[in-house]
């Protein structure tokens, strides 16, 4: 039995899950928002007692697969529409900074010549956070934990921490291993 797969899925009050049998997409709806997706159509679900179980048909590996996938997809959802996610990255660098404009932009300055304009999709909302003395903060919230997570790696992307002095952007609480770097001679 799958670890994951086997673990039953508590439903908040006002969370309501849907399955269109035709095309195997599943929706939930709550508090926060609604979110789709398609699960397997050998891999059933129960719900009993505020609980949500799913079911695989055999013991395949590719079934023992999909059981713990989709779970843990489900259970992402279900949790995304109740409290929704958060993701913050912080910017190191002297002269970096990060400011979250209207319309759901972001304007990050990371030592180009140029400043960087990301414009984020309309389910993912940005804050920063920029005080003094200290390195700025983007928060990044939304409700699909997904879509969020490519969004967070894609503006890491525009400048990864390096390991020599550390610059860059990283998460909170991330640790980035330094190198010594050269060493003068004698």
């Amino acid at each position: 039995m799958s670890r994951i797969g086997k673990l039953p899925i508590t439903i908040p009050a006002g969370v309501e899950i849907t399955r269109d049998e035709k095309s195997n997409i599943v929706t939930v709806k709550g508090p926060k928002g609604q979110l789709t997706q398609y699960v397997d159509g050998d891999i059933t679900y129960t719900m009993e007692d505020g609980h949500l179980t799913l079911i695989r048909p055999t013991e395949q590996k590719r079934h023992k697969a999909m059981h713990g996938l989709y779970r843990a997809l489900l259970a992402n959802m279900i949790k995304g529409v109740t409290e929704g996610f958060i993701i913050k990255q912080e910017v190191v660098g002297v002269g970096y900074k990060a400011e979250a404009k209207p319309g759901n932009q972001l304007e990050l300055a990371l030592g180009y010549s140029h400043s960087i304009l990301f414009e984020l999709c309309p389910e993912v909302t940005v804050e920063t956070i920029t005080e003094k003395g200290k390195n700025p903060i983007i928060i990044l919230k939304g409700i699909d934990k997904q879509l969020l997570g490519q969004i967070a790696n894609k503006i890491r992307s525009y400048r990864k921490p390096e390991p020599y002095k550390g610059k860059g952007i990283r998460f909170v609480g991330e640790i980035v291993r330094k190198k010594a770097g050269k060493s003068a001679e004698k």
